[in-house]
């Protein structure tokens, strides 16, 4: 990914703050958009099969739709991280850690099976 998170965090505020939005950017304001945005981006996905799921990218009214529903999911991601005082590139990085320990590449490569199901 192009870019740096920390300078994404700092446009996201300033557009935020130049607008007095903060006021209404609780910590469940903000998880609560979130969610609104993430299905948004569910939304794309309604009614289609997988084979047109896979074309968004290559459409342009799709492609853009997808870009515009990921940046609103990040962007609301990262007010929340930033109102809570989390370091997302640490979090992120912690949590690949934990996940390879729950899941070693011996025993899951290649399975959708959950961590704690039987083998």
């Amino acid at each position: 990914m192009a870019g740096d998170i920390d300078e994404l965090t700092r446009l996201v505020a300033a557009f935020r703050d130049a607008r007095d939005w903060s006021q209404f950017h609780s910590l469940r304001n903000l998880i609560v958009s979130l969610n609104l945005e993430a299905g948004e981006l569910l939304e794309l996905t309604q009614w289609k099969s997988d084979a047109e799921i896979d074309a968004l990218p290559i459409d342009l009214y799709g492609r853009e739709a997808l870009e515009d529903e990921c940046a609103d999911v990040l962007l609301y991601l990262l007010l929340i991280a930033e109102r809570a005082g989390i370091d997302l590139d640490a979090a992120a990085r912690t949590k690949l850690a934990k996940n390879a320990v729950k899941y070693p590449v011996e025993r899951f490569r290649g399975s959708n099976r959950k961590y704690d199901a039987p083998d």
